[in-house]
């Protein structure tokens, strides 16, 4: 395995590397909420201690507590340094967040799956700070939740809540001016890559200056004044007198290019940023997926993020690159983060392994004005956020309806996904997006179908002309591909969720689709023959439910402890039908 240029190991955020940044993951002063008043709490005045950024439901963090709180607080000591500004980072805090330093409010954030910035140097004192931070969360199915349970007890496929900070906190240290903003997009069909930046205070005497390399030999150098930076610069990566072969991103050989952000004021530098890009393309065309001009199959794994012992924050580095090397190994080319929106490192890995993510928006269960409002602002960040990994080749967001139920027939739910759909397309129109996935949708990209049928012949039966595909069987509304209004039109089609097969024994625990196994041979079978119908479908792939067990939900391949049921040497031969 080979890492970018500007990987850090233990950086949180892998593709925009400052190194000039301290972690502040670790123990940290903590209280429920009503275990302490406001005023004491903004002084760090908390009796018990956390493991951040494990939340205080999970055995890592060192509380291992399952019930609701409302809200939680932290604190812990910092310190800036002379001439810099301090800018606080945290990846994903759930759900209200504030941010108080020696006492005085310093920045608020609303939602669980984004990552958000506080510049908290005018709050230190002598450089020093006794940094506190609230969160607040509630059990409205408003909210955008994923898969956290609403109630007091798990129920369903929806499990135990998620309080406070679950992603990386740390801090950088610059000057005044310094980069806010990078977006790049790769262009395949004229070898160059699109950069937009931003910094902190554009002026007439700041430039901005990008360097590409290829491993380790220069690519491109371009330097342009701060203004103009925050206006879309292109550049060719195959002009000149070059002397070397372009090379694209794919899972077979995830080609990255190096990139080196500089930020000059005075002729001085002022910031430098590491980061890295890879030239690929998706796209769903003339009923077909096509990964860099060529068909392409998906072998998906729905892959929901959860540890037995850390909840949806991965226990450590090496534990996200296991994952993702044991589904390659199984076969599997790719993930469908089901609910969640995962650790920058995740898509890292993903970045530098050449496996693809489909990238999802955590679900609300109710449909409101309020609802809908919230749904935006956190999707658009999520896309923004993301947006520059090569490895994310899908937008999904909404599944199976939920948080829009009456889709099929309501106007303004629909409208709903259709207004998400033309606001993800304005952002990044390289990639396909998905309304709805699984059935009802909206305007969309790609086709997605849901089935649990156990049985491959019968599962066979229901979509062996590709009409009953495309129209769904009338006597079944829950498999109605299309809400009213809406048709396809052609485009590509993927089972996006079928399987979820468990032992009969892990059932009386838990719950799997259908019928349970009662052996490895039977467990097999029942795979061959759904990958063998699905196959015969003359589709654009599949997404298997799914990587691992999730608490009360026992259908994964392998257990929750990643120990594989199967011989992973057997799975991968399914795939390869």
């Amino acid at each position: 395995m080979k890492h970018t240029k500007c990987y850090i190991a233990g950086h949180p955020r892998p593709q925009f590397v400052r190194k000039d940044w301290k972690s502040l993951n670790g123990t940290w002063k903590f209280a429920f909420g009503e275990e302490v008043n406001d005023a004491a709490a903004k002084k760090g005045e908390l009796a018990r201690t956390i493991c951040v950024p494990f939340t205080y439901e999970t055995e890592k963090s060192g509380i291992g507590d399952t019930s609701f709180h409302e809200s939680v607080w932290y604190s812990r000591e910092i310190e800036g340094k002379a001439g810099k500004r301090t800018l606080l980072y945290i990846g994903g805090a759930d759900y209200e967040t504030e941010v108080y330093v020696n006492g005085s409010f310093a920045g608020r954030h609303v939602g669980a799956y984004t990552r958000f910035c506080v510049d908290v140097t005018p709050y230190l004192r002598g450089n020093r700070g006794t940094l506190c931070i609230k969160c607040t969360d509630c059990n409205s199915p408003v909210q955008v939740r994923g898969k956290q349970r609403w109630e007091r007890e798990n129920f369903g496929c929806w499990y135990v809540q998620t309080t406070g900070i679950w992603k990386s906190v740390w801090l950088e240290y610059v000057d005044k001016q310094y980069l806010t903003e990078l977006k790049m997009t790769p262009s395949l069909q004229d070898n160059s890559v699109t950069f937009s930046v931003g910094v902190s205070h554009p002026c007439a005497d700041a430039q901005v200056r990008i360097a590409i390399s290829f491993d380790g030999k220069p690519v491109q150098d371009v330097c342009v004044n701060a203004r103009d930076a925050e206006n879309e610069i292109c550049v060719r990566l195959d002009s000149g007198a070059l002397t070397y072969q372009v090379e694209q991103w794919s899972v077979w050989s995830p080609a990255l290019y190096d990139v080196d952000i500089e930020v000059w004021q005075g002729g001085k530098k002022v910031d430098a940023v590491g980061s890295y890009f890879g030239l690929r393309e998706f796209v769903a065309k003339d009923g077909k997926l096509l990964f860099n001009n060529l068909p392409y199959y998906l072998r998906l794994l729905l892959d929901q993020g959860y540890w037995p012992e850390s909840g949806i924050t991965p226990p450590s580095e090496e534990a996200i690159e296991s994952d993702i090397r044991l589904s390659k190994e199984m076969g599997f080319n790719g993930v469908r983060k089901h609910q969640k929106v995962e650790d920058d490192v995740f898509l890292y890995y993903a970045d530098i392994l050449g496996f693809v993510v489909w990238c999802e928006l955590p679900s609300n269960h109710w449909y409101s004005d309020e609802a809908s409002e919230r749904i935006v602002n956190e999707w658009m960040q999520i896309v923004r956020q993301n947006y520059n990994h090569p490895s994310v080749v899908t937008w999904v967001i909404f599944n199976e309806s939920w948080g829009v139920r009456n889709i099929f027939t309501n106007g303004r739910q629909s409208a709903l996904a259709t207004a998400l759909y033309y606001l993800t397309k304005n952002f990044d129109p390289m990639r396909p997006v998905i309304s709805n996935d699984g059935w009802m949708h909206a305007k969309s990209d790609i086709l997605t179908v849901h089935h649990y049928e156990q049985d491959g012949e019968k599962l066979y039966s229901f979509y062996d002309d590709i009409r009953k595909l495309t129209e769904g069987d009338a006597g079944n509304s829950q498999f109605l591909p299309y809400a009213e209004g809406y048709r396809y039109e052609g485009q590509p089609i993927v089972m996006s969720e079928f399987g979820g097969t468990a032992y009969v024994n892990d059932e009386k625990n838990g719950w799997g689709y259908g019928a349970g196994v009662k052996s490895d041979e039977e467990y097999i079978a029942r795979l061959r023959s759904l990958v063998s119908a699905i196959s015969k479908m003359h589709i654009s792939g599949y997404c298997y439910t799914q990587i691992t067990d999730v608490e009360q939900e026992v259908n994964g391949i392998l257990r929750a402890d990643r120990t594989p049921k199967v011989p992973v040497e057997e799975i991968a031969k399914i795939n390869r039908i």
